[in-house]
């Protein structure tokens, strides 16, 4: 995965490090310097600032103590609990927080070779579609010689607080981590999708049903290696950071450090009742302050658990921040939660593999409609359909599609200002199923994302088989950014972006011919088919000039229902479209009638009812049953 890393603002750390050793220096970062336009956007300076090295600030400087836990962290002055939080979730994954912290023992101070340390350090990101490596010096803001950011438990661990600082050289400052989000930190430390779910709006709480079904997939996420967080919607600004009676804190971000199912009871009592609770481990960024209702540390709930499974849950009775609470009570009392799924992509693995297809785009402006890419949503129905679109496959009979759109962070610097996010969200429509070029009129809506300000986006759906068209949008149109789309599939989808709005002419169009028509054309189903004791297995065909769209088999029935869409781009106008139904047989298919349309484009009544005959070119007989057929066509070959 980090062969193909790419370094930030062109620092090699390794080539950096060695001049520094060569030199006898220690490194000063000129791309993120010791100075007030790190640390602010805006605003004047607090108190005095003093940046100092890790060697300045205490005696024996290390960038672990005792290895790395969820327990090191602590919020500092910034309101970054949200980037806390996520450290915290990192730091209980071990293959995930040495990805982020890489040759983490050749960073590591050595205090026998003091000539080896040149005060720089690196660490890994994922942004916007690739990793990236971010070149540190080592000096760190303090007040009367206190870190004044994100800090360890441990006077001398300096861990956390160098990831913060790479992390904010990213962001352009200190400043911009303030009132971030939980779920762009943990994408940017694993390369996942993260997919927000509101406990509130989803019932959670009282349909037990589906807090038992969100509960099994939170508890997949995590055994899955995902990062997970949880918080409480600070309503108004007297809300933030206010703490209710329960113990918890509103409009702050707590890590998922562990999700399990406790037996209950003691003994060999326990291995033969099967009572198990959901139950859930949580975190506090400030380190203190715990939920003090039920399952809390010194509650007499856990009079009901022995005291091996309270060992191997690792229960304790300190004001650590870290507490367990019953998957019910966190649906109660928490408002949201944040999943950010690891999506295995690798063929090697014993668990579910995606196919994921990644594009980038962007929305432009361009005076010109046709070249124009930035619409704005549906609401702007004349400029809608012309933002970027992306075509997409699904191949089994129902799959599950997961959508992640992306824009590209935004810096916030002093002489830039605040990098604000794009309001940004998504429709997808079921298109005909040999489409090629742009839509131009609407279709049948699949699904569609939310618009919200924030980095990402994220829909899972189930979706049948069938062709597909994303459209992504800023909210209004006319504004304009770059954007990376992620969609994964269980079978390759085949996604790719559609850039023409109707067949290209070459040198051969004027020997060939050009179309001079387009038509769509939408089998509903059909009625009063030629029936077998256990029904017709029929299917659709539809033809013109050469070009086939077959439908799904419909199983045992006489009045199948095929909704298949074929869109033709025709050259000879005068040919009638075929619509052929089959009935599908072990050895050889049965022709159970077809219909022939002319498709004129001032034919006034779309939807037809027609009788289905035989292949006879000269008198036709008519043959049992009926096809419902929608029709639509037209001269331009950019109207649908």
């Amino acid at each position: 995965m980090f062969s193909c890393v790419k370094a930030y603002e062109n620092q090699n750390y390794s080539s950096l490090k060695r001049a520094c050793l060569r030199r006898k220096v220690l490194f000063e970062d000129p791309h993120f310097p010791a100075t007030d336009d790190s640390l602010y956007y805006k605003g004047a300076p607090g108190p005095a600032v003093r940046w100092k090295r890790p060697k300045d600030i205490c005696e024996d400087p290390r960038l672990f103590v005792d290895g790395i836990s969820s327990h090191d962290l602590h919020q500092g002055q910034v309101g970054n609990c949200w980037f806390v939080a996520a450290c915290s979730s990192l730091a209980s994954r071990e293959s995930l927080w040495q990805k982020v912290i890489p040759d983490w023992k050749e960073q590591e101070w050595d205090p026998e070779k003091p000539d080896a340390y040149a005060g720089i350090f690196h660490f890994h990101f994922w942004r916007f579609g690739e990793w990236v490596d971010v070149v540190i010096d080592d000096r760190l803001p303090t007040v009367n010689n206190q870190l004044i950011y994100c800090h360890s438990n441990s006077r001398n661990e300096f861990w956390c607080a160098l990831v913060e600082k790479a992390y904010a050289k990213l962001a352009g400052c200190y400043q911009a981590l303030d009132g971030g989000n939980t779920a762009d930190a943990l994408v940017d430390f694993t390369g996942g999708v993260s997919e927000p779910i509101d406990l509130t709006e989803g019932d959670f709480a009282n349909d037990e049903a589906k807090r038992n079904q969100l509960f099994e997939r939170v508890l997949k996420v995590h055994s899955r290696g995902g990062l997970i967080s949880a918080s409480i919607k600070a309503v108004t600004a007297a809300d933030m950071e206010a703490r209710l009676a329960c113990g918890l804190v509103k409009g702050h971000a707590y890590a998922v450090t562990d999700v399990r199912k406790v037996r209950l009871g003691h003994g060999l009592l326990a291995f033969f009742k099967s009572e198990k609770l959901d139950m859930i481990r949580l975190r506090n960024p400030w380190g203190e302050r715990e939920w003090n209702g039920p399952w809390s540390d010194t509650s007499e709930e856990w009079q009901k658990v022995s005291k091996s499974e309270r060992e191997k849950m690792g229960v304790t009775v300190q004001d650590d921040g870290e507490f367990w609470m019953t998957f019910e009570d966190m649906c109660q009392y928490f408002t949201d939660i944040i999943k950010c799924r690891l999506l295995n992509t690798s063929y090697l693995s014993i668990h579910k593999t995606w196919e994921e297809a990644r594009l980038r785009g962007a929305w432009t402006q361009h005076e010109d409609p046709w070249r124009n890419r930035s619409g704005g949503c549906i609401n702007h129905k004349d400029t809608f359909f012309q933002n970027p679109q992306y075509i997409f496959e699904v191949k089994k009979p129902e799959d599950e599609v997961l959508i992640c759109i992306q824009q590209r962070p935004k810096r916030s610097t002093r002489r830039e200002g605040k990098g604000e996010n794009l309001a940004i969200g998504f429709d997808i429509y079921k298109v005909e199923e040999n489409r090629q070029y742009r839509m131009h009129s609407l279709q049948h809506k699949a699904a569609s994302s939310i618009y919200i300000n924030s980095r990402s986006v994220f829909l899972r759906t189930d979706q049948p088989e069938g062709r597909y068209v994303i459209i992504p949008t800023t909210f209004e149109p006319g504004h304009t950014g770059e954007f990376l789309l992620r969609v994964f599939t269980d079978v390759p989808s085949h996604c790719r972006e559609l850039r023409l709005d109707e067949p290209p002419r070459t040198c051969w169009s004027s020997l060939c011919g050009y179309p001079q028509r387009v038509t769509q054309v939408h089998v509903l189903g059909a009625a009063g088919l030629k029936d077998s004791t256990t029904g017709a297995n029929s299917y659709v065909i539809i033809k013109c000039e050469g070009e086939k769209v077959h439908s799904l088999v419909q199983k045992g029935t006489s009045t199948p229902e095929y909704n298949v869409k074929g869109i033709f781009y025709r050259k000879k106008p005068g040919q009638p479209i075929t619509v052929q139904i089959w009935n599908h047989r072990i050895l050889k298919d049965e022709f159970l009638g077809q219909v022939q349309l002319k498709a004129e484009p001032d034919d006034l009544q779309a939807l037809h009812t027609l009788h289905l005959r035989d292949r006879s070119r000269r008198q036709p007989s008519d043959l049992p049953g009926t096809v419902a057929v929608h029709i639509v066509s037209s001269a331009s070959l950019t109207a649908i």
